[in-house]
């Protein structure tokens, strides 16, 4: 069978095991080398996340990949962040 490319939505669970903040950092690095962001660039997002709380590392995923990956969680304290 061959069918037209269909875009998929990426959807990543917080409450779950992709949403530690290794996974985060690790999907960040492959969607920025995927999206187009220079190395100098791909460093410089992946230290933004390290540079504070989880809460931090959310944020700034969200900030850079909000476009390309949908985040949810049922934590409150992300939600209103």
């Amino acid at each position: 069978m061959i069918r037209k490319t269909v875009e998929r939505e990426i959807v990543i669970n917080l409450d779950g095991p992709d949403g530690n903040v290794f996974s985060l950092l690790s999907n960040a690095k492959r969607l920025a080398r995927e999206v187009g962001y220079a190395f100098d660039e791909q460093n410089i997002i992946t230290e933004k996340m390290m540079s504070g709380d989880y809460a931090n590392a959310v944020k700034t995923f969200d900030m850079y990949f909000g476009d390309y990956v949908i985040l949810e969680t049922t934590n409150e304290e992300l939600l209103n962040a």
